[in-house]
């Protein structure tokens, strides 16, 4: 009796029975729709009414691949998907002119560094080594689009590591830029859990130059610190010039909507060395304390 192999489970698998209804007797009854198994149904998956379904499988998927890529924490990278590369600047600037938009396309072109910068805190963050259980830690992270998300994959894959990629579905048609690891490059449907999963292994946030989605994401970030949701961590601002520029974060302190000592969520960058050595320093000085 104790040799005797207890079996792991009893009933058959749902790829089991899966490809058996594929394969199934052609009758009046089993081709109407109302036959088909719930989750080989993807009419029935795209009601209205299977909102709370989509969520869920929306939020457990990539949490799935993740875990099972030993993925433990991230280095999350926003910014504009509109800044060229350095070596694109010439074609950019060139298209440019007898637009009426020249003063624009200069501008982008002047923060064609930040490619580069970003490029480089991906590399240095994907040096980082594996803990002894063999769990990977600040893995790249980036939306998977162009510019500044396709030089964080960038930089990732030039020292031979993985990265993530967490793209979305929008109207116009886009593609994952070519640098994200096929494996954890991922496609979402509702902006909301996209920005969860952005920060659930979140250990540290570089935010470059942006628009509305990059002001979106790094916002509800400060808000959730702010607010206690989620404990700090690093979250670096990259071209203290830009963002001065755009948003009055002292104007904010000045009409009383946000507390002087809330700007101290933001640190301040330049350069991929200070980024990199900043995150060090941040957690080094957490694991001190314990």
């Amino acid at each position: 009796m104790n040799d005797t192999k207890v079996p792991s489970r009893v009933f058959r698998r749902a790829d089991e029975d899966a490809e058996t209804a594929r394969h199934g007797t052609t009758t009046p009854q089993t081709e109407h729709p109302a036959y088909k198994l719930a989750f080989q149904d993807l009419d029935f998956l795209l009601r209205e009414d299977l909102r709370p379904i989509r969520f869920q499988l929306e939020l457990l998927k990539p949490q799935l691949l993740l875990d099972e890529a030993k993925i433990a924490s991230t280095l999350v990278m926003y910014g504009s998907a509109r800044i060229p590369e350095p070596d694109k600047v010439p074609e950019l600037l060139e298209l440019a002119k007898g637009t009426g938009r020249e003063a624009v396309a200069q501008r982008l072109a002047d923060k064609a560094k930040y490619y580069d910068v970003a490029r480089e805190l991906a590399r240095l963050a994907s040096g980082f080594p594996l803990d002894t259980d063999g769990n990977r830690h600040f893995v790249v992270c980036s939306g998977g689009g162009p510019s500044i998300m396709e030089a964080a994959n960038r930089g990732a894959c030039d020292v031979g590591a993985e990265s993530v990629g967490l793209n979305i579905v929008l109207p116009h048609e886009q593609a994952p830029n070519p640098y994200v690891t096929p494996s954890l490059s991922m496609q979402f449907h509702y902006f909301a859990l996209r920005k969860m999963h952005f920060l659930l292994r979140a250990r540290a946030v570089a935010v470059f130059p942006g628009g509305f989605g990059t002001f979106d994401e790094s916002f509800e970030l400060l808000t959730l610190i702010q607010t206690g949701k989620i404990e700090r961590m690093p979250v670096l601002f990259y071209g203290r010039e830009f963002w001065e520029r755009v948003v009055s974060f002292e104007a904010l302190c000045e009409e009383g909507v946000i507390n002087p000592a809330d700007l101290d969520l933001i640190t301040w960058c330049e350069t991929a060395e200070e980024g990199w050595q900043i995150v060090q320093d941040f957690w080094k000085e957490k694991e001190a304390e314990g």
